[in-house]
């Protein structure tokens, strides 16, 4: 497949890369900055400076989003929106996210090197605390600007016992003023994403990007058992109140639940357990578990997470367990704009891409909560064997610069409908 002459440096964008991977940098390849971290604080200090060289005008606001706005002929005018996330998971890796705000800003950096003022104002934002591990409660940023936090969200906590009020404070927000941060409804016309496809379709496919079509909704939850401990080598198999033997069959009947339907894209991860008391000649009396549930179809999760509802709670009872489930996110699948993919399409062929798949996202981006106020559409680049959130993952300068040019070619149209 043979890609026309690019438009975007692609020299510019991979010194971009390469400069950002250095803040929170592990072994060879690692990341890890966390959401509010001085590291992130370090790294959007660097991408704010970029943009400004770039020609744009920068703020970072309350939510701890960093954001840089290319004015266009009608100031007014609803916002084109393009961006994604550089906080990374503990033992992350380089692409997952920076990509979508450095090539935004490659494109956006492009736009004034070529003399173009399109219609609307044209925004990169780099959204806070995409990726949720700090704490425990993902695209913050895209949610907040959004409306659409949840009550009590600024006092959860990471595993060193800061909240996130106290971390944005640390930042250098004021978390009393986020109202002030929100974008009114009817201000941002689309929103356009590129990011690592985290799957191996593109590679399969030999093709260095996709379009996205829609995008699963994750449902996270976190399940308590309770029994009792007792001695190892003293109590009988038939009267024990093991929370662990709970936990495995509720982990093996997950795994059963989400498999009903052989085509189906939906999944079930448990992510995370904690057994207490942790030692060797003691029953577990306590384990708490993640559960990571998410589809492209809302009925059809509903209906899982239902089952599994149920199951938990027959599980508990023939155990002799007590149990709680918590909801942590909920956020439903969502469908990207035909309008923008029709252009991807068009503009893929222009640029000599003849075989461009169209696929859906089983990862939750900030594009979702960005679908609640306005259109959306992601670029997908392809990932080395699907692998992320890991320092393994990796995506070659080549394909990163073919999804950048497709999304400076999708966001000139967009912009100024030539």
């Amino acid at each position: 497949m043979v890609v026309k002459e690019l438009t975007i440096n692609q020299e510019r964008l991979q010194r971009h890369m390469d400069e950002l991977s250095e803040i929170g940098k592990f072994g060879e390849t690692g990341v890890c900055r966390l959401a509010l971290s001085k590291e992130y604080k370090m790294g959007i200090e660097l991408v704010k400076q970029w943009m400004e060289e770039a020609g744009l005008q920068t703020r970072v606001d309350h939510f701890g989003n960093l954001i840089g706005r290319l004015e266009g002929k009608n100031p007014n005018a609803p916002v084109l929106m393009i961006g994604s996330h550089i906080d990374s998971q503990p033992t992350g890796g380089r692409f997952d996210g920076p990509i979508g705000v450095l090539g935004g800003l490659e494109a956006v950096q492009t736009i004034n090197e070529q003399n173009i003022i399109p219609d609307m104002p044209i925004e990169v934002i780099s959204f806070c605390d995409e990726e949720g591990f700090r704490f425990n409660k993902g695209l913050f940023g895209s949610r907040g600007i959004t409306g659409q936090l949840e009550e009590g969200e600024l006092e959860k906590k990471d595993r060193d016992g800061v909240t996130r009020r106290e971390a944005l404070i640390e930042f250098g927000a004021n978390p009393d003023e986020l109202a002030s941060s929100e974008y009114p409804r009817g201000s941002i016309d689309s929103y356009i994403e590129m990011h690592i496809e985290q799957g191996p379709v593109l590679e399969a496919a030999d093709v260095p990007v996709g379009i996205v079509t829609g995008i699963s909704g994750p449902l996270w939850l976190t399940v308590e058992l309770t029994g009792a401990a007792g001695h190892a080598g003293t109590v009988p198999m038939k009267v024990r109140q093991d929370a662990l033997v709970g936990a495995a069959k509720i982990i093996s009947g997950l795994n059963q639940i989400v498999q009903q339907e052989e085509d189906a894209p939906t999944v079930g991860t448990i992510g995370n357990l904690t057994v207490e008391p942790n030692a060797r000649a003691i029953i577990p009396e306590k384990v708490t578990f993640t559960i990571d549930l998410r589809d492209i179809d809302i009925d059809r999760r509903n209906r899982y997470e239902a089952q599994l509802r149920k199951y938990i709670e027959e599980t508990a009872h023939e155990n002799g367990l007590q149990f709680t489930i918590t909801e942590d996110t909920t956020i439903i699948p969502e469908s990207c704009s035909e309008e923008i993919l029709q252009v991807m399409r068009t503009e893929s062929k222009a640029m000599g891409l003849d075989v461009i798949p169209e696929l859906t996202s089983g990862a939750f981006h900030d594009a979702l909560p960005m679908a609640q106020v306005s259109n959306i559409a992601m670029i997908f680049v392809q990932s080395k064997d699907g692998i992320s959130h890991d320092p393994r993952e990796f995506s070659t300068s080549e394909d990163i610069a073919v999804g950048t040019e497709l999304l400076y070619r999708t966001v000139v149209k967009m912009g100024t409908g030539v």
